[in-house]
């Protein structure tokens, strides 16, 4: 993949799809005090080239999906295979190579339990090239999906309040019943899937609906948390060389509190407190193996309560965000 140099404009330009990622490139280049123009030119390049993508993600929690995280021990022969396999299932939303090949580490929402099983019990533990799974349910996230990564910030606390403010899609917690989706819930999501960014007349085109019922639909769909955007980046366009998965355990007195600091840590991509021995997970991004070693010695070495640290290198990122990976 060619390199792209990034200037404050594309910076501010991730920042502000982060905090939201429908924003209109008008409101956009007004934050940033350019040309709409110029937003939508530095927008269409980051994303042709597949450095930077918008997607409509589900609150698997406020739909009733169980969130879980699997690592998977295979035969040297077979990991690549099986972790593409995983990556093009539709309960799959992020799937890594590990360390010398042969661990893949994934995660998934599962909307019942017998889904569960049936990649559990059934599909992984029948093949004979599948060593060893380990498989914990995700608690809590600390950072990553609806809460942003600290390591994306270019912009001032007074531009992201502006953006904020006239964010369309908001989220309000009035409402705590799990939320039903329908069939055309379902198109639409999928639609946003692919595209977060997508108008509403190609998305009333999948959903038979109307666009005003396509805008107040996903209107009412992130007011109640079910579905929010995200802003997805390569890690390599940002600089950062290294990426790298770590298996914290820490007592579940100081859980919450180590979780909250790991989130402030611009290294640390996805944050999330999980069932299982080691109970709090994070993926790491640093910008080569120095800087990981720093971090690792002193940012994470100034948090006490952690007991036992287990890390993997990641290899090769088969899928993120939702989306296969091109090789």
């Amino acid at each position: 993949m060619e390199s792209i140099v990034l200037d404050e404009v594309d910076r501010g330009l991730m920042h502000a799809l982060q905090v939201d990622g429908r924003a209109s490139f008008s409101r956009i280049g007004e934050v940033l005090g350019v040309s709409d123009q110029r937003v939508a030119r530095r927008y269409r390049r980051l994303r042709s080239t597949g450095r930077l993508r918008v997607v409509g993600v589900v609150d698997g929690r406020r739909l009733g999906y169980e969130n879980w995280s699997m690592r998977l021990r295979c035969t040297p022969d077979a990991a690549v295979a099986i972790a593409e396999a995983l990556g093009r299932r539709s309960d799959t939303f992020w799937v890594h190579l590990l360390s010398g090949g042969t661990e893949i580490s994934c995660g998934t929402l599962q909307r019942t339990a017998r889904e569960r099983e049936s990649l559990l019990l059934d599909k992984l533990a029948r093949t004979n090239r599948v060593l060893s799974v380990t498989a914990h349910r995700t608690l809590h996230t600390f950072v990553g999906g609806r809460v942003g990564w600290a390591g994306l910030a270019a912009l001032s606390p007074d531009q992201v309040a502006r953006l904020a403010a006239g964010r369309v899609y908001a989220r309000n917690d009035s409402e705590s019943e799990p939320v039903v989706l329908g069939q055309e819930d379902e198109a639409l999501i999928e639609a946003l899937s692919r595209d977060g960014r997508a108008g509403y007349a190609d998305l009333a085109a999948v959903t038979g609906w109307s666009e005003s019922t396509v805008r107040r639909r996903m209107e009412h769909l992130c007011a109640v948390g079910a579905l929010f955007f995200d802003m997805d980046v390569l890690p390599t366009t940002l600089g950062y060389q290294v990426e790298a998965q770590l298996w914290m355990s820490v007592p579940p007195a100081e859980l919450h509190a180590t979780g909250r600091a790991l989130a402030g840590h611009p290294e640390v991509a996805f944050a999330g407190a999980t069932t299982g021995p080691n109970n709090l997970t994070a993926s790491v991004v640093c910008r080569d193996d120095a800087a990981f070693y720093r971090y690792m010695t002193e940012s994470l070495g100034a948090l006490p309560a952690i007991r036992h640290i287990e890390t993997a290198p990641i290899i090769r990122t088969i899928k993120r965000a939702g989306a296969v990976l091109p090789l």
